[in-house]
């Protein structure tokens, strides 16, 4: 079956099933799911019953797709997300964010648990990230174009929209949360990074490393989806301090903003420009 026939498959299968159309699209990282429980009389789809959806098999990763009401925001939720690294295609990585734009979602939220190649960073802050390098070769877009979804060449200035940037600095302010800001690196993984890469990824300008995230991206951006991505530090880069590193360590720091994380989410939720999307 062709990709495109799959994504309506996949699409019309959750469109049977839930009772908003949602706008806004979330998809939470690592240990980071907790926001889901915040959604009002959720409809919940495990990813298992989706057609063409893969499951998510790590550890932090819930494999649910609710939707519902969020701080007065129709949504949808993907609580957790399949990874390139657990042996999948960059077609089957990025299936979610295709089936939430055939629903009609133009908005998006992606999260993740990101180590750090800037020693001022701790575990704990929240980074909006303000671009990406992608240190995969591989990409959603390779192959035939899905002109249903976009163009064959895709612009990519603004791939984290400046205007959503500036609305989730307002929030925090509001909140009285520092938010950092910077650039995330995409690997490959499963493997963290050795100290040699956390390096060269800090000399090439990068703030934060993970195994996710720009995939979703750049897929949504061909889809002209407005885009904000916020990373949790988790843990600090290889060699950047004397100890290794361990998932276990990434949920718990997870756990630990659980209550920061929701309420910057939630308020960012609120005021999100809907009726300005384009």
């Amino acid at each position: 079956m062709e990709l495109i026939a799959q994504v309506k498959e996949g699409a019309a299968y959750v469109e049977e099933r839930i009772g908003v159309k949602p706008r806004l699209g979330i998809v939470l990282g690592s240990g980071l799911g907790a926001l889901g429980e915040r959604v009002e009389e959720p409809v919940v789809i495990p990813y298992g019953e989706i057609p063409h959806f893969h499951g998510a098999t790590v550890q932090g990763h819930s494999g649910r797709l609710l939707t519902g009401m969020l701080q007065g925001q129709p949504v949808m939720v993907l609580q957790g997300r399949p990874h390139y690294y657990e042996g999948l295609s960059m077609d089957q990585v990025v299936f979610p964010v295709r089936c939430m734009r055939m629903l009609g979602v133009d908005n998006l939220i992606v999260t993740n648990a990101a180590g750090s190649l800037n020693p001022d960073f701790r575990p704990g802050d929240l980074m909006l990230i303000r671009d990406h390098i992608k240190m995969v070769t591989d990409s959603p877009l390779r192959g035939v174009n899905i002109d249903e979804f976009g163009p064959r060449f895709n612009d990519m200035s603004d791939p984290y929209s400046k205007e959503i940037r500036d609305l989730a600095k307002q929030c925090g302010e509001s909140l009285g949360f520092e938010l950092k800001e910077g650039v995330y690196c995409y690997m490959p993984g499963p493997s963290y990074e050795t100290a040699s890469e956390v390096r060269m990824l800090g000399l090439l300008g990068g703030h934060a490393v993970g195994m996710s995230t720009v995939p979703e991206v750049i897929t949504a951006v061909h889809a002209g989806m407005k885009v904000l991505g916020i990373s949790c530090i988790t843990n600090m880069g290889t060699g950047i301090l004397d100890q290794p590193l361990h998932h276990d360590e990434i949920i718990r720091v997870g756990e630990q903003v659980r209550k920061t994380f929701i309420t910057l989410l939630e308020s960012i939720v609120r005021s999100w420009p809907l009726n300005k999307a384009t």
